[in-house]
């Protein structure tokens, strides 16, 4: 039977953004399914009372290189956005809006490509809209999708949901309802869909 790998994401994690990248291997390996699951992070944060590694100095430095080490390893282009951290309120509310779509992985990879691999600031609506015109994304339709209710009430029930079931962060998955936490935890998961 084909396993689901819950992946809750938010554009603004580096750490996500390795994840993402290394998915569609597990899946190659697996036969798993993937369930795409926007969640916001800054919400996340708040009612756990987590934060950036980043607030902390130290740890900000050393997972930075920690970070371009992995990526290193595993062949993919990462480089820091000179711009973070970004506000992804607006960009999470589209991918909540388009959960579940065919239009959902386009999306999310020119997003994360703009954040992550040739940065620039998704913050900014008008870059926003540069970035998904050139991918060949109706622009103006996306942005208009993010101030809908539907797409802001399941960003909303999406975090809710997350914070419930004990994250505290992103990336997060979930296999047969156990969770895991981290790009760097992707063998465990890799490991649970083939138990």
């Amino acid at each position: 039977m084909t396993k689901t790998i819950e992946f809750l994401f938010d554009f603004g994690s580096p750490t996500t953004y390795l994840a993402y990248r290394r998915l569609p291997g597990v899946v190659a390996r697996t036969g798993a399914t993937i369930d795409v699951v926007p969640v916001l992070l800054g919400g996340i944060f708040k009612a756990t009372g987590n934060a950036s590694p980043v607030a902390v100095p130290t740890k900000g430095r050393w997972m930075n290189d920690d970070m371009q080490r992995f990526a290193a390893r595993e062949g993919i282009t990462l480089a820091f956005n000179p711009d973070f951290p970004i506000n992804t309120l607006q960009l999470m509310r589209i991918a909540a809006g388009l959960q579940g779509t065919a239009a959902m992985t386009p999306y999310v990879e020119a997003v994360f490509a703009a954040m992550w691999e040739r940065p620039r600031n998704m913050g900014d609506p008008a870059v926003v809209a540069e970035v998904l015109t050139a991918a060949g994304i109706d622009a103006a339709a996306l942005l208009a999708l993010a101030a809908t209710d539907a797409a802001k009430e399941r960003l909303k029930a999406n975090t809710e949901s997350a914070i419930a079931r004990g994250a505290f962060g992103a990336p997060t998955f979930f296999v047969d309802g156990v969770m895991y936490f981290g790009q760097d935890r992707l063998d465990w998961v890799e490991a649970a869909v083939e138990a």
